[in-house]
């Protein structure tokens, strides 16, 4: 009676079709690249409606290294519960990559938005292997205006976050 019948693990644990059983958990699961040159200002707006929705899931909403954009204004607006937010400050690039690949594959995270400064082929290429085993939605936010001159990034900075005083009569 201990003779393994077929090829099919005996514990029955093991028979569950975990793709089944996780679809739709699985389902909103991706990993998106954004640049922008509004540091992120303009695409946490355009998905600030779903990230309520999902703070409201019980789980957590990560933020990783984010700039001082008014970011928690812009949350609390849309009506993200901010108890449900886990701010994580990263040293440097491949911290915050790091910790991105981790919130985003343990599984008590429903959303995981990071910004960072352009990714090369080798960090692109690992964010699609942690995007096969991710359990929450990613956002990588990549800001272009990293790349800049201190000076230009400054004035895009003010450009945008000032109004500009002088305006076109018509």
């Amino acid at each position: 009676m201990n003779t393994l019948i077929g090829n099919g693990p005996r514990h029955p644990g093991l028979w569950l079709d975990l793709d089944t059983h996780h679809s739709s958990q699985l389902q909103s699961s991706t990993i998106s690249t954004v640049t922008t040159h509004t540091h992120g200002r303009d695409e946490l707006r355009q998905v600030s409606a779903q990230l309520a929705t999902l703070s409201h899931q019980g789980q957590w909403i990560v933020l990783i290294s984010p700039p001082n954009i008014g970011y928690k204004q812009v949350l609390a607006e849309a009506g993200v519960r901010m108890n449900r937010v886990l701010l994580v400050h990263a040293k440097d690039e491949v911290e915050t990559l790091w910790a991105m690949e981790k919130a985003l594959t343990s599984g008590t995270s429903s959303a995981v938005l990071c910004w960072t400064q352009s990714l090369d082929a080798r960090d692109n290429r690992r964010l699609q292997i942690v995007a096969k085993s991710a359990r929450a939605l990613g956002i990588v936010i990549e800001d272009t205006s990293a790349a800049l001159p201190i000076e230009a990034r400054s004035r895009l900075l003010d450009s945008a976050i000032k109004p500009s005083l002088f305006s076109s009569v018509h």
